[in-house]
């Protein structure tokens, strides 16, 4: 990406991990809870990377930046979560330049997530930009390349059926419970925990199960009480988690916490429980699956089930992608323009010197010259001699760099790429 004249940085990287080759624990180690992003973002800008966005969620930890070697990139994810740069290198994947590019175009749309079509990937990032910009690391490539893609997610959605259906982990889970659970709804269901996937969980318990023993606990109460009074549900103190737990059929665990809520001596050893984690890093001890009475599912088995909806979602497929490809070669195209860009500038320098010149020369010349008019002519004529260029650059893309260098050589143009 150096000769594109869009960062300091000499190649754009993507640098991450996901599902697919990491699991719940693995993922845990590398997740970014919001106070480190932050944290990461302010390091990076110190270490002088002018472009960087950073994402992490349930499926996925990922670093969109420039930077002259990956492992700028990957010092940084390691240095402000709990993982090594050995773990990562188990697991992880490393593209550059293009093939960086089309990767956030997969994920962004949803094509790389772990529920084929989920679209929430497109709002973390869109917040994952916001909170870049304000920390002063967003440069004008990383706009343009996630406006396109917000573009691509969006005629994704409008043009084909990819978002048809209701499935994300949160509707799994309640499937799950649905297809597993006899009578639910006189089942008492916990649900520990309202945040996003916490919020969404607790809407598809309340539409599909019809029950009305809901109960809902959060370390901030207020954040429980809102959701509650959405659906008029029960709320309880934090500290009443653990004889809570003991009434319960059905404990949903979808906190945020770095470390697990959920031990073995929060739980009644005598009655049944169905509990599902939905969290990342895990929030429920691994002990308390050993135990007879108790089975655990955590968010990565519940994303394995498939149903009538993925089938469908799978045929958009291939829409999609040519959806993608329109789009990527847009945005491709407008960076190929960056790589012209300081040529066509010091080009219409030059020309706009020439005319100055000219003009300067017939005002002396002529008696009564017309300056404003003679102004106004020779700039439109300037400018219909850079769309020419211009146009010619862009759609000669093969032959651009010996273009570029012989408009360098005819027009002396020897400051171009400075």
């Amino acid at each position: 990406m150096e000769h594109y004249h869009i960062s300091k940085g000499k190649h754009f990287y993507t640098i991450g991990l996901s599902y697919k080759k990491a699991d719940a624990d693995v993922r845990g180690h590398f997740s970014l809870t919001a106070e480190s992003k932050l944290k990461l973002l302010e390091d990076a800008k110190n270490e002088g990377i002018d472009g960087i966005i950073v994402t992490s969620t349930c499926n996925r930890t990922e670093i969109y930046g420039f930077a002259q070697h990956p492992y700028q990139l990957i010092k940084l994810l390691c240095e402000h979560t709990n993982g090594t740069v050995e773990e990562f290198e188990k697991v992880a994947y490393i593209y550059k330049n293009k093939e960086a590019i089309s990767h956030m175009f997969r994920v962004g749309t949803g094509l790389d997530s772990q529920i084929l079509g989920d679209f929430e990937i497109i709002s973390q990032l869109k917040i994952a930009f916001v909170s870049s910009k304000n920390a002063g690391v967003a440069n004008p490539f990383l706009e343009r390349l996630v406006n396109a893609v917000i573009q691509a997610s969006k005629r994704i959605k409008n043009e084909t059926d990819m978002s048809s259906g209701a499935t994300s982990v949160s509707f799994a889970s309640v499937q799950y419970i649905l297809r597993e659970v006899k009578n639910i709804s006189e089942k008492n269901i916990l649900l520990f925990g309202t945040g996003k996937i916490g919020r969404n969980t607790c809407e598809n318990l309340v539409k599909h199960t019809k029950n009305n023993h809901i109960t809902l606990i959060n370390r901030t109460k207020d954040k429980a009480e809102k959701i509650a009074g959405k659906f008029n549900l029960k709320v309880e103190d934090y500290a009443n988690l653990q004889s809570e737990i003991r009434q319960s059929d059905i404990l949903i665990v979808a906190t945020g916490a770095q470390n697990p809520t959920i031990s073995k001596e929060l739980i009644y050893p005598k009655k049944e429980l169905l509990i599902l984690d939905l969290s990342i890093p895990k929030n429920v001890s691994d002990d308390v699956a050993q135990m007879e009475n108790v089975t655990v599912l955590h968010l990565d088995h519940l994303a394995q089930m498939t149903d009538d909806t993925l089938e469908r979602r799978k045929l958009c497929i291939p829409a999609a992608k040519l959806i993608i490809a329109e789009v990527e070669v847009e945005f491709n195209k407008w960076l190929e323009m960056r790589k012209f860009a300081p040529t066509i500038k010091a080009l219409k320098k030059k020309l706009k010197g020439m005319k100055d010149a000219e003009l300067d020369f017939q005002s002396r010349k002529i008696a009564n010259f017309n300056n404003e008019q003679a102004e106004i002519v020779s700039n439109r004529i300037i400018q219909k001699i850079m769309n020419h260029f211009a146009n010619h650059l862009k759609d000669d893309s093969n032959t651009s760099d010996e273009s570029l260098e012989l408009i360098q050589k005819v027009f002396q143009l020897e400051d171009a790429t400075k």
